[in-house]
């Protein structure tokens, strides 16, 4: 009975195993006859050596040598207005006076109290030097005589504050005050610019500081005046690096006697160089970029065909849209430059018929 049931179960289970052998011979033979995934279509670029121009390009803003806001030190009504909107003024000319008659006749007492305090100064000397008075009290009466002359000076000051003065030579901008208009402390009066000469601030990559200096040329050019450049030189630059965006601030001085650059003005900047200089370059549509790091898919010939390795590559600057390979890459090494989005690494390739996006406009 027992070898009876063990016959059974090897029957059954050589059955069983003749039929999933069958299977699996059967999904074998399918499998192999689907046909193979041909290689992604995708534009080949390669890295290529050019002659860029060293020139440093960047954009930056005008600003004055000297520019504020005219503003008083000391409240009042105004009394007198000297200047007119967009006038041109010397250092020291008078601008505006506040009314200052309160003050005037405060002075008045104060030169009287003065007056007064010399005198008995002037009697106590002579009581001194006949012993008719102690030393102290000559003492007391000098300084009586002190205090009385601060307190003029102090008043003579405030009455100047109320004579609002240019403290510098330039240009003015529109009046914001009216005749018998009281002015708290701080109020606006009137901006005034020097104009001439005017500095250019700009910044650059902290990679570029050994390629500025003082004195070194800088061309710039505004969108008021297209076809006209102007020219300065650097005058100084920021001892550090800002940590945040790694760049560093420069500085440019620029002659403007005809005053067509004005404060504010944006401006498209280029900085001389002494040579070109040569780089390795690849189109711009190549590289991937990425917080963690550039990269490109790198084309390589495996025993099939061409296949894709993904490698991080260091960038630099970009032009007409190439892009300087500065690590990562060299020279000849092919890339692709369209088509990266279905790749994958190890993946195989072939070269489309189309030149790259950044090469058709060197083909022939």
């Amino acid at each position: 009975m027992i070898k009876r049931s063990l016959l059974v179960l090897l029957l059954t289970l050589l059955a069983l195993g003749a039929i999933f052998g069958l299977k699996f011979y059967r999904m074998r033979q399918a499998a192999s006859q689907v046909p193979a995934v041909p290689p992604a279509v995708v534009a080949f670029s390669e890295v290529k050596s050019e002659h860029w121009d060293s020139s440093l390009s960047t954009v930056g803003s005008f600003r004055a040598v000297a520019g504020i806001d005219i503003s008083n030190e000391i409240a009042g009504m105004v009394q007198a207005i000297h200047f007119n909107s967009g006038q041109t003024v010397k250092a020291g000319q008078l601008l505006l006076e506040l009314d200052s008659a309160t003050d005037r006749a405060e002075l008045d007492g104060l030169l009287a109290e003065q007056k007064l305090a010399g005198l008995r100064y002037q009697r106590g000397q002579s009581m001194l030097e006949r012993k008719f008075i102690a030393a102290a009290d000559q003492d007391q009466n000098r300084a009586q005589l002190d205090q009385a002359a601060a307190a003029v000076a102090g008043k003579q000051i405030q009455i100047a504050k109320k004579h609002i003065k240019a403290p510098f030579a330039g240009e003015l901008g529109i009046r914001r005050v009216d005749l018998g208009q009281y002015l708290p402390v701080g109020s606006a009066i009137v901006m005034l610019e020097q104009l001439d000469p005017m500095y250019l601030d700009f910044t650059l990559p902290e990679r570029d500081l050994g390629r500025i200096g003082k004195g070194q040329k800088v061309i710039a050019s505004v969108p008021a005046f297209p076809d006209q450049y102007f020219e300065g030189e650097v005058t100084a630059s920021n001892p550090a690096v800002d940590t945040d965006s790694r760049t560093i601030k420069v500085q440019a001085l620029f002659r403007n006697p005809g005053k067509l650059l004005r404060p504010g003005m944006f401006a498209q900047i280029k900085l001389s160089a002494e040579a070109d200089q040569t780089v390795s370059t690849l189109p711009d549509t190549a590289i991937s970029y990425n917080p963690y790091g550039n990269s490109v898919f790198a084309v390589q010939r495996g025993p099939a065909g061409w296949i894709v390795q993904s490698r991080q590559v260091k960038t630099g600057d970009s032009r007409g849209g190439r892009v300087e390979i500065l690590e990562g890459l060299r020279l000849g090494d092919k890339v692709v430059a369209a088509g990266q989005m279905k790749l994958r690494n190890g993946m195989a390739v072939t070269p489309d018929s189309q030149p790259a996006p950044g090469e058709r406009e060197q083909a022939p």
